[in-house]
């Protein structure tokens, strides 16, 4: 029985990976590269874009964006970047260069400015996540794309991982029964810990400027996740704690979180934190009648009705252009790729009126009840 329950974990991700590639658009691609800007250089997030994109061919890096006149000279130096091409402000990047999308390392606060900014120059928007310090920046961002034909997108890094995918394609194919619990874990030693920049704690460990600290920083991936996996559902209410364990390393944001999210017949309790022993970004999914638990990128960890134990298995590999940040914003903007929940403005107003919520019930110490709409 055993083995014969392995097997059948095995084709149902198989089939999972078929599936997925028959619903890949059936859409021309274009051998153009993508005209590209990148706006800021105090997130610590530009430099893997800078490790791993600019040798591609598939984009053309037209310019790049950062006020700070010694850090722009200091990452030039670092990563052989154009001086000629890295301009004071985001106005002078449109006018001179012309991108046709952004991708976007400011702070989060920052974001609102760049997509009502690119949204009256028709210019797509990637950032990192979240989308907001705020609910009523995330809906001003959706207005503003959708006024001005945009696409605006969130980046995180587990929308990359063939376990996540792996995890809700057997949710979807019933093999463990209809969703009852989610529970993620996210986060690391924290910032300062592992090694941050200055630049970029300056305002990831401010409230204003990042809209709380472990809480925003690693509860959106759990809120994004949940929301995936719940279809786009709204919760009906949240409830949060947090801890400031770290004052003297952290004296403005608590450092600790957890998150209850309620829906009529699930819940998900997100984890974040800047106090885990090693980093980790990983969750558990409950079904009614089986379980599936992922383990980092690729693998996951499945227990189906009629199984006594674990079957440890790797995800099937993602499709392109959905397995790779620049490939699917490449896909999206030039290709007319579909849009993945996971990056979506609707999922990610979502995540923001979660965190929104979570950071009021710290605030206020009770479970904060959300409206039928917003």
């Amino acid at each position: 029985m055993r083995l014969i329950a392995a097997l059948l974990v095995t084709v149902t991700l198989l089939v999972s990976s078929a599936t997925l590639r028959a619903q890949s658009p059936d859409v021309a691609k274009s051998s153009k590269p993508l005209k590209l800007g990148v706006i800021g250089f105090h997130h610590d997030h530009v430099f893997g874009f800078f490790r791993n994109y600019l040798q591609r061919t598939d984009i053309d890096i037209v310019g790049y964006v950062e006020p700070d006149k010694a850090l722009a000279e200091k990452v030039a130096q670092r990563y052989h970047l154009d001086p000629k091409i890295i301009y004071p402000t985001l106005d002078e990047l449109i006018e001179k260069a012309h991108p046709q999308a952004v991708c976007t390392y400011t702070s989060t606060i920052e974001h609102r400015a760049v997509v009502e900014t690119c949204a009256k120059h028709g210019i797509h928007v990637m950032m990192e996540k979240p989308l907001a310090v705020s609910l009523a920046d995330a809906l001003a961002m959706q207005k503003a794309g959708q006024e001005g034909h945009i696409h605006v997108l969130v980046n995180y890094e587990t929308s990359w991982y063939r376990s996540n995918h792996a995890a809700e394609e057997l949710l979807r194919s019933g093999q463990i029964g209809e969703l009852r619990k989610v529970v993620v874990h996210d986060g690391h030693r924290g910032p300062r810990e592992i090694g941050c920049s200055e630049e970029f704690l300056s305002w990831l460990t401010d409230p204003k400027l990042n809209g709380a600290g472990a809480l925003f920083d690693f509860g959106c991936y759990g809120a994004d996740l949940a929301t995936w996996l719940m279809n786009g559902q709204r919760p009906t209410s949240v409830t949060a704690v947090a801890l400031h364990i770290k004052p003297d390393v952290y004296p403005k944001v608590e450092d600790e979180a957890t998150i209850i999210v309620k829906y009529p017949k699930a819940q998900a309790i997100l984890q974040a934190s800047w106090n885990w022993p090693f980093d980790r970004k990983d969750m558990e999914v409950y079904g009614k009648t089986g379980q599936v638990f992922t383990v980092a990128a690729n693998d996951i960890r499945v227990r189906l009705p009629g199984q006594r134990a674990e079957t440890q298995k790797s995800g099937s590999p993602i499709p392109a252009p959905y397995d790779d940040q620049i490939t699917y914003l490449r896909a999206v903007v030039l290709d007319g790729a579909k849009i993945e929940p996971l990056s979506s403005i609707e999922t990610n107003v979502t995540v923001v009126e979660i965190l929104d919520a979570a950071r009021k019930s710290v605030e206020e110490g009770k479970t904060i009840d959300l409206p039928p709409t917003r």
